[in-house]
């Protein structure tokens, strides 16, 4: 997503809690190499969750994260999102690309920002990305949800799919891939700064508000956009 990231894990809490900081770490090196800024992504907040693995926990976890691109907009359908992992599971032909091995080491760094070792057999697609094919245990969802039909059936009765479905929500009208391009120019124009982080707490609840009346988006989509939380966007709007 474009202010999160969910990953649904296998392990200890702690093992968990390190993998996400590492990962912060390690795109924090990658902001910096890539656009010469430092981020602080140790300041961002971690969830997480005890998923049992009794019943159908497991499965109704999977479609909660699988939904989370369709709910805000970006696609149809999870298999449609090509940065999560709703396109790999029961696929009856392997996604096509480039093998890691196809490369040389100053070209793979070139294309991945990164020095890292990886699988040779691991597969770039075309949009010159890492196929989420490659490190997500796919046999393991596969073998947990059984068939296709009945992971279907999780994905279209997920609490998310009821909220997309539901007539109290209204699907965004715009991505926020296009709220993000307009964002500067409406910063600028109404407030004459450059980011959002610039505004004052007053000017940061008329953004979220001009923003909610433009595109009509949500308050989540508007969060999103600014890159805030919800919990921060509903204090602003509420503190008046």
């Amino acid at each position: 997503m474009s202010n999160h990231v969910h990953f649904v894990l296998y392990g200890e809490k702690e093992d968990a809690v390190r993998f996400v900081n590492d990962l912060k770490r390690r795109y924090s090196h990658y902001y910096q190499l890539k656009y010469g800024i430092k981020q602080l992504l140790n300041e961002n907040d971690l969830d997480v969750e005890l998923i049992p693995l009794e019943g159908e926990n497991l499965e109704r976890a999977l479609a909660y994260v699988l939904m989370n691109c369709v709910v805000a907009g970006i696609c149809l359908h999870p298999s449609q999102y090509p940065w999560g992992s709703g396109n790999v599971y029961f696929k009856p032909v392997k996604s096509q690309g480039s093998c890691l091995s196809d490369y040389s080491k100053r070209s793979l760094r070139k294309i991945l920002h990164s020095a890292e070792s990886l699988p040779g057999n691991w597969i770039i697609g075309d949009r010159s990305f890492i196929l989420p094919d490659n490190y997500v245990k796919t046999a393991s969802v596969e073998q947990r949800f059984r068939s296709p039909q009945r992971m279907d059936y999780f994905i279209r009765n997920s609490s998310k799919a009821k909220k997309r479905l539901s007539s109290e929500y209204n699907l965004p009208a715009f991505t926020d891939q296009t709220i993000f391009k307009a964002l500067p120019e409406l910063l600028r124009s109404l407030f004459q700064k450059n980011s959002f982080s610039e505004l004052t707490r007053d000017e940061q609840t008329e953004c979220l508000r001009q923003i909610r009346y433009r595109f009509s988006a949500d308050l989540t989509q508007a969060a999103r956009a600014c890159g805030i939380t919800y919990s921060e966007a509903a204090n602003l709007i509420d503190k008046v």
